[in-house]
């Protein structure tokens, strides 16, 4: 259906550049005319239901979710209702990404550091929300607000331009957009279920590779095994060993130079921290060093070719950060080089070790319980680990990198068609709701639907909706 829209058969100049021109039926208010700001305390807890605005959705906020926030907190909240509009009206000078406004289905208690707007009048609720959302993509409000951190108040919403198309033709926007927005998060929720999948095939692949479980050279498991010694492992091929790690690779920390000598901070060393462990290769980094920083603190070059293993750190709780460094490096405190002994280990293999066997090792190197995971040194140098001999270390890196690099292929596939739905998305709000495209008649021709599925429920209800693949294959034109 998303080709069947036509732009109107006549239109009116709206006097604003950034607004263009918008059909010709339509009018242009201050929205003084059809908003208001409503706040009600939540005075006596009056009500407990805590909401939070994520992702420009207002969702109900879990109970375990409420870190540091005790009941007589939420006595500074302000009560919601449903239909009204939460905006996030601070930082506007140091945020312009974020998404500042969402439609509160639930009646429950939000900061009152964020704005309650209501619509009334001749604007529909959810028509005004969505007026909003799209002025907000189109970053209208990051030329309004005031004071030191560009904050919205009431005066920039009261005499904002307001488009109000007659009531029957927003309440026909408000049923397109959420027919094709319940289609297109379809779409993107089976792609990310996708990409999961492969996340997992990947690991999986790997994990098989790393500890015996399949020779790569054949495809098939190995024709003899032998029990490690480690239970998480289990049998490993007759031939290989199992070797502890302190015997394998030497282990260098990192360290801090001093903030306060500005010097220190304008050398080309990069510095790697745990910020720096997003890709499997290390080629520069955020924080560079000089080297009269190396010689005054407690980090120290690390030639390239290290296994880098971020030891210090929250995302420890589920996740090993590594990375092999290709040109020399520092390293901070939170950081540890392993370099293999190059007749024994290739960097590869243990990167590939640590990658494909993360959720074990997780819990055998890491300090459970800590307010800061860390994984300690000796359960560190202490594990053991699987050790084929070196041609075989060789055949199973060059194997996992050609088969890991198609599954890689195909996510980054997947990435994108997610990127270009949400561009799609964006694009189609803005066009619709200020009045680019028509969309009266198709509006006239959709079918009623129940509320909207929970996620998985969605995700698994794709399988057999028809609808969605036509969708995919038409937002693609579109795109």
């Amino acid at each position: 259906m998303i080709d069947q829209l036509n732009p109107y058969p006549k239109y009116k100049d709206s006097g604003l550049p950034w607004l263009g021109k918008v059909p010709a039926h339509w009018e242009v208010l201050p929205g003084r005319t059809c908003l208001r700001e409503v706040h009600r305390p939540n005075t006596g807890l009056a009500e407990t239901t805590v909401l939070s605005l994520s992702y420009g959705r207002i969702v109900v906020k879990p109970e375990h979710k409420l870190h540091g926030l005790v009941p007589a907190s939420f006595e500074t909240y302000q009560i919601v209702e449903p239909g009204e509009i939460i905006c996030r009206p601070t930082d506007l000078q140091n945020d312009q990404t974020s998404l500042r406004f969402g439609l509160s289905k639930n009646r429950g208690i939000i900061t009152s550091a964020y704005m309650c707007l209501k619509t009334f009048g001749s604007l529909h609720g959810h028509f005004g929300y969505l007026l909003l959302h799209t002025y907000d993509l189109k970053k209208i409000f990051y030329g309004l607000g005031s004071g030191l951190r560009q904050n919205l108040g009431w005066r920039d919403f009261k005499n904002l331009p307001c488009l109000l198309p007659p009531f029957p033709e927003q309440t026909a926007i408000v049923r397109f957009l959420d027919w094709a927005e319940r289609r297109i998060r379809r779409v993107i929720r089976a792609r990310q279920r996708r990409i999961k999948l492969l996340e997992e095939y990947k690991q999986a692949l790997i994990n098989q590779a790393v500890t015996g479980r399949i020779d790569v050279r054949t495809g098939k498991p190995y024709p003899k095994y032998k029990d490690s010694g480690v239970e998480w492992l289990g049998e490993v091929p007759e031939h290989w060993e199992v070797r502890k790690l302190k015997y394998l690779v030497s282990f260098t920390g990192g360290g801090t130079p001093s903030k306060a000598i500005s010097e220190f901070w304008e050398g080309a060393i990069p510095w790697v921290s745990p910020k720096d462990i997003k890709s499997t290769v290390i080629v520069d980094t955020v924080d560079h060093i000089s080297e009269g920083a190396l010689e005054s603190s407690a980090t120290s070059l690390i030639a390239e070719g290290a296994v880098l293993l971020v030891v210090r750190s929250g995302i420890l709780r589920r996740h090993i950060p590594v990375a092999i460094n290709a040109v020399p490096v520092a390293l901070n405190q939170d950081m540890k080089a392993l370099r293999p002994k190059l007749n024994l280990l290739t960097a590869n293999y243990l990167y590939l070790i640590v990658r494909g066997c993360e959720n074990v090792l997780l819990d055998e190197w890491t300090k459970q319980g800590a307010t800061v995971e860390s994984i300690e040194h000796e359960f560190l140098a202490n594990s053991r680990l699987p050790l084929p001999p070196h041609p075989e270390q060789t055949a199973i890196v060059e194997f996992l990198d050609k088969q890991t690099g198609k599954i890689d292929t195909a996510i980054a596939a997947d990435h994108r068609v997610i990127d270009l739905l949400e561009e799609f998305r964006t694009r189609l709000i803005a066009d619709v709701v200020t009045g680019k495209l028509d969309v009266r008649e198709v509006a006239a021709k959709l079918p009623n639907e129940l509320d909207e599925l929970e996620p998985d429920s969605e995700i698994d209800a794709l399988e057999s909706d028809e609808n969605v693949d036509t969708f995919e294959r038409e937002t693609s034109e579109a795109v």
